[in-house]
């Protein structure tokens, strides 16, 4: 029936119809294995790179944390509503590398506070709210570890000044450092070790006052300003009554790349939010 078929739609040349249509062309089948290859490779470029939307949405939710700190005054703005909405950023921040451990080197640098719910430091920004004649310029922690395995020296840095006496934000230099061990994979151990006060920046209107620039310059004025400039005070930090160094206890970094590092003080004491600044020299 297939062959009496073929004629009835071919009654010219069976045999020709037959030997056409029976043997399968190389040329198709050629073009069949590209048809199939082309669409295996058009899957493979579009299938998601989940490495990148990490990556992606990593850096997305570390933007919203910033956002959302923003016009806090570094935490002294903060409502109560704003401080939830930052707890939830940070905690989406935190996710990513929780439990890995600490790279010194990349910890290592300048950090610069961008927020804290920290109790101690937020009263020092609401005396510089409230007092005319104080003022806070920029805090940092500054982490000196790059060679170290377990643990380094971390400097709390402010910047502070005297208006009229100093130079605006950067009248003076505030410095308190501690040694620290690194406890656990994300704990560290604080031990403060000293508070000082170095690079003092006086106004152009004391160095007038001391030294008035039109009349001339006696030893004593020069020396007052050379004093004035080189100030530094140092206090080393003890338990009161023991001579023993005291204990900062412990802060759990929770969080920590190239350009952000985020803390929290164990025991209640408040977060911290910093970015990566350029190195200070102290």
């Amino acid at each position: 029936m297939e062959i009496a078929f073929a004629a009835s739609v071919y009654p010219t040349n069976v045999k020709r119809v037959i030997y056409e249509i029976r043997p399968h062309s190389s040329k198709l089948v050629t073009n069949k294995r590209r048809s199939f290859h082309n669409k295996f490779l058009c899957s493979v470029a579009v299938a998601p790179d989940r490495n990148r939307v990490s990556e992606v949405e990593l850096e997305n939710k570390k933007h919203n944390l910033l956002l959302a700190v923003q016009d806090t005054q570094r935490g002294l703005a903060a409502t109560a509503d704003e401080r939830s909405i930052i707890e939830e950023a940070l905690v989406s921040v935190e996710g990513y590398n929780m439990g890995a451990p600490l790279d010194m080197a990349v910890l290592d640098g300048t950090w610069r506070l961008q927020y804290t719910s920290a109790p101690d430091v937020v009263v020092l920004l609401e005396a510089a709210a409230r007092l005319p004649f104080f003022q806070v310029g920029q805090i940092f922690q500054k982490f000196e570890c790059r060679d170290q395995l377990r643990g380094g020296v971390i400097r709390n840095v402010v910047r502070w000044s005297i208006p009229n006496l100093l130079e605006e934000q950067e009248g003076a230099t505030l410095v308190v450092s501690a040694k620290f061990d690194v406890v656990s994979v994300r704990n560290i151990y604080l031990q403060f070790e000293e508070i000082k006060v170095q690079d003092i920046n006086i106004s152009e209107q004391l160095q007038a006052l001391i030294a008035p620039a039109l009349l001339p310059r006696s030893f004593l004025s020069l020396q007052i300003l050379q004093f004035l400039r080189t100030f530094r005070a140092q206090v080393p930090v003890r338990n009161p009554g023991t001579g023993r160094r005291s204990v900062g206890g412990l802060y759990y970094l929770s969080y920590l790349d190239q350009n952000m590092l985020l803390g929290r003080a164990v025991g209640g004491g408040g977060v911290f939010v910093f970015t990566k600044a350029q190195p200070l020299e102290l």
